[in-house]
């Protein structure tokens, strides 16, 4: 959940279309301000005004979803929205930390030092307290993007796994000689905004190049990131049609905490972490790197 909107909007349908099929899933949340708007800043990154053009992010997201912070003041998602993020809990669902401030975290944490970083996770750490009334266990950084401070800070503040990177199967993450406790579970498929509008994909047929990647044999299944932005709202026939198609399959679907409780905690791999390109996104993300013996 990047915005106030994907919220209020895409949270509640993506509750009924789970429970529709019987599913539970990871939430992630941004917590504080927000500030889709000062996104516009990106403007000269290398891809993002194609990302933009491809993914029609203007009816998406809404006019003024991309004004907060700009002409609009950010509404505050976990003051404002604290019952609809509640909700997801009573409904069984895994609820954890995306972010405090979404555009704030995306466009800066990778240069930014163990204060700004230590500052920013404890503000999320703080609402999702007030709202839960309990710690957070899984954390998922905003568009895959990562320092050294934050592994350190994710043990500190006791999460137990996260989805922070973008790779191939669990491991225990090593970065810039930092090295973490936490399990690091990848995001392994492309996401809907990074396929639509490349090579006559478009919102009809998306979910076949989704699910067709999807069979790929990893060792522990695959790990689907997606949008209450989109998925939760233009794109929730998307979604339906995927869940039918997996469901088919006879494969089991769940929250990150569902994995990591089956995982054999002794016996994973430590990788290093790098910086890298996904196709149909722009600038540099956290990956999974090197295995280390």
């Amino acid at each position: 959940m990047d915005t106030y909107r994907g919220t209020l909007e895409g949270v509640p349908a993506l509750l009924r279309l789970f429970d529709e099929f019987q599913i539970r899933a990871t939430f992630l949340f941004s917590l504080g301000p927000d500030h889709t708007g000062r996104a516009l800043r990106r403007v000269f990154r290398p891809g993002f005004l194609s990302k933009v053009r491809r993914t029609s992010v203007a009816s998406n997201y809404g006019l003024k979803t991309l004004l907060y912070g700009v002409l609009l003041p950010g509404p505050h998602i976990g003051r404002k929205a604290g019952d609809i993020l509640r909700s997801v809990a009573e409904a069984g669902h895994e609820v954890g930390i995306h972010c405090h401030d979404h555009v704030r975290w995306q466009d800066f944490v990778a240069g930014r030092d163990a204060i700004w970083t230590r500052r920013e996770m404890m503000s999320a750490g703080s609402v999702f307290q007030q709202v839960f009334c309990r710690p957070a266990r899984v954390h998922g950084a905003a568009g895959w993007q990562l320092n050294s401070h934050a592994l350190a800070i994710e043990d500190e503040m006791g999460f137990t796994h996260a989805s922070d990177v973008r790779g191939r199967y669990p491991f225990l993450p090593v970065f810039q000689g930092v090295e973490s406790r936490c399990v690091q579970i990848p995001t392994t498929l492309p996401t809907l905004d990074e396929l639509i509008g490349r090579d006559g994909i478009d919102s009809g047929n998306v979910h076949e190049y989704v699910y067709a990647d999807s069979l790929r044999i990893l060792p522990y299944g695959h790990v689907y990131t997606l949008h209450a932005e989109l998925e939760g709202m233009q794109l929730l026939p998307v979604m339906r049609r995927l869940l039918t198609m997996w469901q088919s399959q006879g494969g089991r679907l769940g929250a990150l905490e569902d994995l990591f409780n089956d995982l054999q905690l002794s016996a994973l791999p430590r990788n290093r972490l790098g910086w890298g390109q996904v196709e149909g996104r722009s600038g540099q993300l956290v990956m999974q790197g090197q295995r280390l013996e």
